[in-house]
């Protein structure tokens, strides 16, 4: 978490910030079949409100997720050294590796040779051309063993984009892995990327992604036997409004409902192994991580923890922090990574998307699956949090039956006080707003209802069927 006051380690992108997100969502309104106006690539006035959306206008579409985890969707790729698997859990493998190159890793200085394959998606044109983009990844790589993941597009204009790395990633940092990174200062002029983010460099000029393909890379030491195995890739592509106020939505689930999320504060780490993001004060992410990972039962093993010291309480949090790290960014809050991190517990899968409205967020909670959040907020716009922040990661484990949210927030002195209720209309004003003032009045970025969803491989029908009507199969 970034407080108020502090710079956010995140870049703040000049459009409004976008991260992956469900095929076809909406953005709902006060009352069914209402939304905010699809008019909005335009920037808003700067006036508070004045973007709210009007009662009765159309739905919005403003975001597009697409994955690829199925065998069929792994053999409709061009393969080049990989094969695909299939089974309980469809990937691909090296098979055949295209040759080696030389890689030096920029936070190590290590140089190695690293033999690779690759397998490269069909083009998926968007059904909402994008201001921005985010690749998500769910994949197992063994100690010397680790992928690259690249992002490419074409434009409106008919013009293309470079092939934008989106991160080199490895669950392990050991001596014989690269570490995990994002990479700075990609540009064409057009687009950049911004840590994990595809960002149109200006919105207002119309320009939009209008396709893409991803590419993986999958790279091993020569001559091992060992793989990657990549069991999901998938994109979001985003055209958020810029806004400062969302309409409010209706609460859909009138009995309420709690689920039974295991609660960890973040600040109980306070100055715990500072070369992860200067220690647990700042591990909202991978702290709300691994209360939903234990959520579904997931753990990691004594071995896991053993570097860590027996002293401390919950150890697990900070094998978290170890495992979202990038080392670029220097930070825990790389969004891709901390999906990932949880996909490397079994039969676990983890997509960063974006929702709609407190809505989608129940239907979700119905359906057993809690949901990760990113917001920031003055002080004064959430009633019990008792503090501002740029950047600030809590999990949605609920709803009372007044509609109003049960959070986990890992902003808190201790375990015991983890669990919150927060207003709903304050709650999906500062989540799902993409324009904001800061404490100095200064109009910064809001995330536009990002979030993490993590779930099972084989999630039950009703999973299933809620995750699918947003896009996420």
């Amino acid at each position: 978490m970034t407080r108020s006051g502090s710079t956010p380690r995140r870049s703040v992108l000049a459009a409004a910030l976008g991260v992956a997100g469900a095929a076809a969502v909406t953005t709902t309104a006060a009352t069914a079949g209402t939304a905010r106006p699809a008019a909005a690539a335009t920037p808003s006035s700067g006036t508070p409100g004045a973007a709210a959306a009007s009662a009765g206008s159309k739905a919005a579409r403003v975001a597009e997720y697409h994955g690829w985890s199925g065998h069929a969707d792994w053999l409709a790729g061009a393969a080049k050294g990989v094969r695909a698997e299939g089974g309980a859990r469809p990937g691909i493998v090296i098979s055949r590796p295209l040759g080696s190159v030389d890689y030096t890793d920029p936070h190590t200085g290590t140089k190695a040779a690293w033999e690779y394959a690759t397998w490269t998606s069909p083009v998926r044109t968007l059904s909402v051309p994008a201001t921005e983009a985010i690749v998500s990844w769910n994949a197992r790589t063994p100690a010397g063993t680790w992928i690259q993941i690249e992002l490419k597009g074409t434009y409106t204009d008919g013009s293309a984009t470079p092939w934008y790395v989106m991160g080199r990633w490895a669950s392990d940092d050991g001596a014989s892995s690269i570490r995990r990174t994002s990479v700075d200062d990609q540009s064409d002029d057009k687009s950049s990327v911004w840590t994990d983010t595809f960002s149109i460099d200006d919105p207002a000029s119309g320009l939009r992604l209008a396709k893409y393909q991803v590419r993986l890379t999958l790279y091993r030491k020569p001559g091992s036997k060992l793989t990657p195995t990549v069991w999901r890739v998938g994109a979001m592509g985003s055209d958020v409004p810029d806004r400062f106020e969302v309409p409010a939505s209706t609460p859909s689930l009138p009995k309420g409902r709690e689920l039974g999320v295991p609660r960890y504060s973040q600040e109980i780490h306070k100055g715990q192994y500072p070369e992860y993001d200067n220690g647990g004060e700042a591990w909202c992410s991978p702290t709300s991580s691994q209360m939903i990972i234990e959520y579904w039962g997931r753990k990691p093993s004594a071995a896991d923890l053993s570097w860590v010291n027996p002293d401390y309480a919950d150890p697990q949090v900070c094998h978290a922090a170890r495992g979202t790290f990038d080392y670029q960014y220097d930070g825990c809050g790389n969004w891709p990574f901390n999906a990932a991190y949880a996909a490397t517990y079994r039969d676990l899968q983890g997509v960063v998307t974006r929702l709609g409205s407190l809505t989608d967020a129940e239907k979700l909670i119905g359906a057993g699956i809690p949901v990760i959040t990113s917001q920031s907020f003055l002080k004064t716009e959430l009633d019990g949090a008792g503090y501002g922040t740029s950047g600030h990661l809590m999990t949605v484990i609920g709803f009372t039956t007044d509609g109003d949210v049960i959070a986990n927030d890992p902003a808190s002195p201790s375990n015991d006080a983890v669990r919150h209720i927060y207003k709903r209309r304050q709650w999906e004003n500062i989540w799902l707003r993409t324009k904001r003032y800061n404490a100095d009045g200064k109009v910064v970025s809001g995330t536009g209802g990002v979030c993490y969803l993590y779930f099972p491989a084989k999630p039950s029908s009703a999973q299933r069927r809620v995750l699918g009507e947003l896009g996420i199969r």
